[in-house]
């Protein structure tokens, strides 16, 4: 899938990952990001963490931990 910015969070825990997460779409809006997140709780956060904020998940491939979201504009 077509992105824009990549970014490896690593290992980061939830509360790290969305804060920096929420940084880099702020200054991105519309961007595609492909985000890869090596943290168990990953799969279930960012979906919810982009549902409550308005950002949009195009994509997710549990198996190479990344998670494709689009900035909300």
């Amino acid at each position: 899938m077509h992105y824009d910015i990549e970014w490896d969070a690593g290992d980061l825990a939830c509360g790290d990952l969305v804060l920096q997460l929420r940084a880099k779409v702020r200054a991105a809006p519309g961007q595609v990001f492909k985000v890869i997140a090596l943290d168990p709780g990953a799969p279930a956060d960012i979906p919810a963490w982009c549902a409550m904020t308005g950002h949009a998940v195009l994509a997710q491939d549990a198996a190479a931990h990344s998670y494709w979201i689009r900035a909300k504009q």
